[in-house]
């Protein structure tokens, strides 16, 4: 631990957010999957994909350190679970552009658990910071809103999506800020092994009690592709190094380099798609770099 520095922590935490815009991408192409089979199956991918990362980087692996923790670990995978859970009903229940915008509040929660919970109250210059990235990411969802047709054919997206989003935000707030002590004491390779792993059983457990259903080994290449993806990209590595930037972050630090989402999204888009933004993005965008300059700067 004694080689980590803040910066590389914010190039952790930067790199996640924008990996992040990918997983919105993935699940939109699995429309016929239940949240359940996905969600388990993209924790699953992502435990063989970072034990391998693990070997391949000749990481320590601490079984005692996971014994010791145990309790904390399961507490951490729950909230996760319920996070990825939520966010893909969201998806599946709103628009990807709700979805991802009101999923992105958890600067604003993680914030006020800090302060009342945890007595980790952000300086002036760190607020500055996180209301101009917040500002920017609204920018970001009015420029989509003027642009882009309307998916739902003249039908608003669902309220129940948009609380679904919210609640996601509200889990891994709780989730970033309960964690922080346990990844400032241990290799973040020791931590989220363990994580996916009790995260993808609780999961399981839930959907037979939920949908009575068990999960089967998947075969269509339409389904294993996006499924790999999203196990790997934005979970073995985005969500790992978001988790890993706590360790010299503070929790609505982490959070807020998670707005650059959008932004990595909006790339992805004109790679593959050529869908040029509107200037309203560019400006919202801006701002949402601004605010993360504003937060980088703090002393920590």
């Amino acid at each position: 631990m004694g080689g980590r520095t803040r910066k590389l922590a914010v190039i952790e935490g930067a790199t996640a957010g924008v990996l992040f815009g990918t997983a919105a991408i993935f699940i939109k192409f699995l429309p016929n999957l239940n949240a359940f089979f996905i969600v388990f199956w993209r924790l699953i991918i992502a435990c063989i994909a970072l034990f391998v990362i693990t070997i391949l980087l000749k990481k320590s692996f601490n079984l005692n350190l996971i014994r010791k923790n145990i309790t904390q670990l399961f507490i951490l995978s729950l909230f996760l679970a319920l996070h990825f859970i939520f966010f893909v009903f969201a998806l599946k229940d709103t628009t990807i552009l709700n979805a991802t915008v009101l999923v992105n509040t958890t600067p604003i929660f993680s914030v006020f658990i800090s302060t009342f919970a945890f007595k980790l109250k952000p300086s002036v210059l760190a607020m500055v910071g996180l209301t101009l990235s917040l500002v920017g990411l609204c920018v970001i969802g009015y420029a989509e809103t003027v642009t882009s047709e309307n998916q739902f054919e003249g039908v608003s997206p669902g309220l129940k999506g948009d609380l679904e989003a919210v609640l996601a935000a509200l889990l891994i707030a709780l989730y970033l800020n309960y964690g922080r002590k346990i990844r400032s004491q241990t290799s973040v390779f020791t931590l989220m092994l363990p994580i996916y792993a009790f995260a993808a059983i609780a999961i399981g457990v839930l959907s037979i009690f939920i949908t009575n259903a068990t999960f089967t080994m998947p075969f269509e290449i339409e389904v294993i592709l996006p499924l790999v993806g999203l196990g790997i990209l934005p979970t073995a590595i985005a969500h790992t190094l978001y988790f890993s930037s706590l360790s010299n972050l503070k929790s609505f630090e982490t959070a807020t380099l998670a707005l650059l989402e959008p932004v990595g999204a909006t790339i992805l888009g004109v790679a593959l798609f050529q869908e040029i933004p509107a200037y309203q993005f560019v400006l919202g965008a801006v701002l949402v770099l601004l605010g993360i300059v504003f937060i980088v700067k703090e002393k920590g």
